[in-house]
């Protein structure tokens, strides 16, 4: 085993697939086999050597490949690096300046990489003049019990604004709210920037009595909602046109992400998921067996076990028998949705992205813009056709609608009253439910008359 070559043990060590074996096997050989790139892969390589690699890489083939090689080069020498053959530099730059190998791609091949790498440098969490007084009133409210993750969102992104803006340090709460809702227009925006800026000045008020409890605007949260867009219901055949375009997606370099797309549409459309209880899922949630899915600790701390209809098991099934094809780890814990390449699961992030670009390569929403459908607007389209179905099957809907909520993850009703919106095809439907119910009675009354 010690006399076999670094590569051949690294991709014994790496659970993939023979074409992906074969692919990182060209990629590495190349790396070893040319006297400039040994040092690129050997111990004495610098920034500069990594620069020209990089340089001549992009001379030969498109940005997006030379950052696919240099994707696997990273796993390669964080391999070596494990197995003590020392650091380098590649590692050194992703640990100093953020594990984003694209953006650190792109910062070196800058004339002035030096200053390009600056920016992409992570800024401190909590490191701004506030940090402190927004990091203990987060703490407050969990252990208050509440989960608080959108508002620590907001607190956060006011948190990197002020260290953006240095020459704000000395300026008091309401200069800095005022510059940060200057940054960005839009009445959301400002909404947040009051609803943050009162969260604040409470959290001061604690520490000094003096200090004042900041306002939101009268009207505002209502102006907001007044803008906000009406949910777009996908109709049945464009449903089908998504699932069908998932499934054609080209991805060369991703081989699962098409099958991955559709899996995930599907459980958007057939149970209602919201897109971070589907990022979340574990493989060990799934009994496929029983036709179960597991959505544990979601929005309200609730969870719940979803049965789901044979066609979306179908579905999974084949993503699974994929998945495991790729190589990927089957143990309970491991992500639902894995990336061969990185050897991880998808962020919510990437997942919003792709199927926001999924919509577009559809036809059901416009190159640019945030106009059309919406990635939540799948869960509307959910509670839409279950009620359009129950018209069809002659059931009550009201009776139903405790289980509907439960399906949801929903606390109470009211919450699933915001998802029914009258829609010309529900409402043809319950329409016609009254006709069948009270024709009798009518035709009654007129014969009384």
């Amino acid at each position: 085993m010690s006399g076999k070559p670094m590569v051949d043990r690294f991709l014994d060590a790496e659970t993939c697939s023979r074409t992906t074996r074969s692919t990182y096997a060209s990629i590495l050989r190349t790396i070893d086999g040319c006297a400039g790139n040994r040092r690129l892969a050997a111990g004495v390589a610098t920034t500069e050597t990594l620069r020209a690699w990089l340089q001549e890489q992009v001379q030969r083939s498109p940005l997006r490949s030379a950052i696919y090689r240099t994707c696997v080069i990273a796993r390669y020498l964080e391999w070596r690096q494990a197995n003590g053959q020392g650091n380098h530099p590649l590692l050194e730059l992703r640990a100093q300046y953020g594990g984003q190998l694209s953006r650190l791609v792109q910062a070196l091949l800058e004339d002035d990489y030096a200053s390009a790498l600056q920016r992409l440098k992570p800024r401190p969490e909590w490191g701004s003049a506030l940090g402190s007084t927004m990091r203990e009133h987060i703490a407050r409210m969990q252990s208050l019990g509440y989960r608080y993750d959108a508002r620590a969102r907001d607190l956060r992104t006011f948190d990197r604004f002020l260290q953006r803006h240095p020459e704000l340090a000395s300026a008091q709460l309401p200069q800095l709210l005022a510059a940060w809702s200057a940054d960005r227009p839009g009445v959301r925006h400002q909404l947040r920037v009051q609803q943050c800026g009162q969260i604040l000045s409470k959290a001061l008020h604690r520490k000094d009595v003096a200090a004042p409890i900041l306002p939101i605007e009268l009207g505002l949260h209502s102006r907001v909602v007044q803008q906000e867009r009406r949910p777009h219901f996908f109709t049945e055949a464009e449903v089908r046109t998504l699932l069908a375009t998932a499934r054609s997606l080209p991805s060369k370099r991703a081989p699962l992400r098409p099958i991955v797309l559709h899996a995930i549409v599907t459980l958007a459309y057939c149970a209602g998921l919201r897109i971070g209880e589907i990022v979340s899922l574990k493989l060990g949630d799934l009994d496929m067996d029983a036709g179960l899915l597991e959505i544990r600790q979601t929005k309200f701390f609730k969870t719940r076990r979803l049965p789901l209809a044979a066609s979306a098991l179908c579905v999974l099934r084949d993503y699974l028998h994929a998945r495991a094809a790729s190589g990927a780890p089957m143990t309970p814990d491991a992500p639902m949705w894995w990336i061969p390449m990185c050897r991880c699961g998808y962020s919510r992030v990437t997942v919003q992205h792709l199927l926001t670009s999924l919509m577009r390569q559809a036809g059901l929403k416009p190159e640019r813009g945030r106009r059309g459908p919406r990635v939540h607007d799948l869960r509307h389209t959910f509670v839409a056709h279950r009620m359009m179905q129950w018209y069809r099957e002659g059931v009550h809907p009201q009776a139903y609608l405790p289980h509907l909520a439960t399906y949801l993850g929903h606390k109470e009703i009211a919450s699933t009253l915001v998802y029914l919106h009258i829609t010309p095809e529900l409402l043809q439907s319950a329409s016609e439910r009254h006709r069948r119910l009270n024709a009798g009675a009518l035709r009654a009354s007129e014969g009384r008359q």
